[in-house]
């Protein structure tokens, strides 16, 4: 192989990450551009909610155009999402809430396990195609451990990534990165992270019903929503556990 072709393999990841992040920064700016003409004061409100104020803030400019321009909003809100998702920008609990504000509780929670399904898997690849290299290069002892982990659950990863996703346990962010090191097939990936972020997304977008009466993100959440987002946590892992004991009882 020719030193410009090692190069070129060398620098394929970076060109790939480079595609993703311009495409992504385009179509963000593309919603932007295309968004219906906007007085001065709502322009300056058009930006990645950090605070539940700023997430009012735009929830009131998205709502004065959700009815004339409703794909259009609904456009805006699946772009960013993805975007914020795909590179491990925080901000995204926001977009849940608002998503809540604006939309039926059907639209919205597809919505909003749909952008994180996509999100999630974008940067999956991103973190297979960079990440590996350095978490390897840093933790080798640490993945080899957690890739026999996973190779010995493999039949149980869907409900094992399902388990993740409910429990605040493991950051979504580091779940993502981490997958594909530890060699979390991808489509168990993918369904259990569509299904597992709809139970807090569920009290994410209910509590977006009260958007302007909130004072910050954790308003939606309560004893009643914590329960239930423990007993549904168990619940996906009582497939496993019921397979391991007929095992035990049998062998």
């Amino acid at each position: 192989m020719s030193h410009s072709s090692v190069a070129l393999f060398q620098r394929k990841p970076f060109l790939v990450l480079a595609c993703i992040f311009i495409v992504s920064l385009s179509s963000l700016i593309a919603v932007y551009v295309h968004f219906p003409k906007m007085e001065a004061s709502e322009k300056a409100n058009m930006k990645l909610p950090r605070n539940i104020d700023d997430a009012k803030r735009l929830g009131a400019v998205l709502y004065r155009y959700k009815d004339n321009h409703y794909y259009t909003v609904l456009g805006a809100i699946f772009v960013t999402y993805i975007f914020l998702q795909s590179f491990a920008i925080p901000g995204s609990i926001f977009l849940s809430i608002l998503s809540g504000y604006l939309f039926s509780f059907y639209v919205a929670l597809t919505l909003v396990c749909t952008c994180s399904a996509i999100g999630a898997s974008i940067c999956y690849l991103l973190s297979f195609l960079l990440g590996r290299r350095v978490l390897q290069h840093y933790f080798a002892a640490k993945i080899q451990q957690w890739s026999a982990k996973v190779a010995h659950q493999k039949r149980h990863m869907l409900n094992y990534m399902i388990f993740l996703r409910i429990t605040p346990i493991v950051p979504n962010w580091f779940i993502n990165v981490a997958s594909p090191v530890i060699e979390v097939p991808f489509w168990p990936f993918f369904w259990g992270t569509f299904i597992g972020v709809a139970p807090p997304s569920f009290v994410a977008i209910q509590g977006g019903t009260t958007l302007q009466q909130l004072t910050s993100s954790a308003d939606g959440v309560n004893l009643y929503s914590m329960a239930a987002l423990g007993i549904l946590a168990l619940l996906s892992l009582a497939p496993v556990i019921w397979k391991e004991k007929l095992k035990e009882r049998f062998e």
